[in-house]
């Protein structure tokens, strides 16, 4: 029975992720990462990239939404709001890079999984960020 729940974990990740990649606006690239395990759980993108480039993408993942820093901040702000409990305060952060605008989303139920959209630097960042929360909404893990 375990079996059946991961295979049907596995459907939903790869299923948000095609979502992802065919509904989010000049998408190049979509994956999942589970920040519990360091993995990158699925991904699809228009170009060959290096296993090692795929590797450190999950890392670069957890650096951002739970890196020691981070960590630190968000501990101070429960300390100061008195807002316990293991949530997070960062939910979504947009990168910027040279050709490309990069947008990584906490799912809604589990905090510790991340989808991470690629996309062209012309994207309409309003349209994008529209699309990739209504995807990741419907597709709660």
């Amino acid at each position: 029975m375990a079996t059946k729940r991961l295979t049907g974990f596995s459907d939903q990740v790869m299923s948000l992720v095609k979502s992802l990649r065919a509904e989010t606006p000049d998408c190049v690239a979509a994956g999942v990462v589970d920040m519990s395990t360091g993995m990158l759980l699925s991904y699809e993108t228009v170009d060959n990239h290096p296993p090692e480039v795929l590797d450190l993408l999950a890392g670069a993942t957890l650096d951002l939404f739970q890196g020691r820093t981070v960590v630190m901040i968000e501990d101070i702000f429960k300390e100061r709001r008195g807002g316990g409990g293991d949530g997070h305060f960062f939910q979504e952060i947009l990168v910027n890079s040279e050709n490309l605008t990069h947008l990584f989303v906490r799912m809604n139920d589990q905090q510790d999984v991340v989808a991470v959209v690629v996309c062209r630097k012309s994207v309409n960042v309003g349209m994008l960020f529209a699309q990739a929360r209504r995807v990741v909404r419907e597709h709660s893990l």
